[in-house]
């Protein structure tokens, strides 16, 4: 299948990054993934993405560092994934350029349409938008998480979960996923909802 063309995806947090850059390769794109600024400038330089999608709050070089040197030195455009809505964050994205702003948690079916589209403004030659403050993929107060999806897909959340506890890389992470299955006799949805159902168990607050 050919390429939709490369991303960049870069967030400190390895569960979403695992499932934002599997939903996007899913869709068709070349993903290369950094979980820090220092290394998503070294792939921007490398691999030269046609749009890398930055979370903003990251240990080191935040987001808007990355986005600013990728603007003036690498020539890339960016848009952001961020948990946070606040004027301040807004007014910073507004003036770095940003081609979209998108507020966590979203579901990847929310995400991938928007890189879709300003893709396709790239292609036709479209400079970024005038973004309006902290749009969303869908009509909710940004407050009110509960009202927002989640990233459900327990697949891609599952190798983010082996990820993170075995500090395994993603590749190494579906590959255990897939024998766990293989050796429990049962499907990768089923395996992997087990796995993310065994974790929001442990994480749950005891009585």
């Amino acid at each position: 299948m050919t390429s939709k063309g490369r991303i960049l995806v870069v967030d400190d947090d390895r569960l979403v990054l695992a499932t934002v850059t599997h939903g996007l390769s899913q869709s068709g794109y070349e993903v290369i993934d950094a979980d820090n600024g220092d290394d998503a400038i070294l792939l921007a330089r490398e691999h030269k993405p046609e749009l890398a999608l930055l979370d903003i709050r990251m240990e080191g070089k935040s987001g808007f560092d990355v986005a600013e040197y990728l603007r003036d030195v690498c020539h890339i455009p960016f848009m952001f994934l961020s948990a946070f809505a606040d004027e301040d964050t807004i007014a910073q994205v507004q003036a770095l350029g940003a081609m979209a702003y998108l507020v966590k948690p979203l579901d990847v079916g929310q995400i991938v349409p928007t890189v879709d589209a300003v893709i396709a403004r790239l292609r036709g030659g479209e400079g970024a938008p005038a973004l309006r403050p902290a749009p969303l993929a869908v009509d909710v107060d940004v407050a009110d998480a509960d009202a927002v999806t989640p990233l459900t897909d327990p697949v891609p959340l599952a190798i983010g979960v082996l990820m993170h506890r075995f500090s395994l890389s993603r590749s190494d992470a579906w590959l255990r996923l897939q024998r766990t299955a293989a050796d429990q006799g049962l499907s990768l949805d089923a395996q992997a909802e087990r796995l993310v159902q065994a974790v929001e168990e442990l994480a749950r607050p005891q009585a």
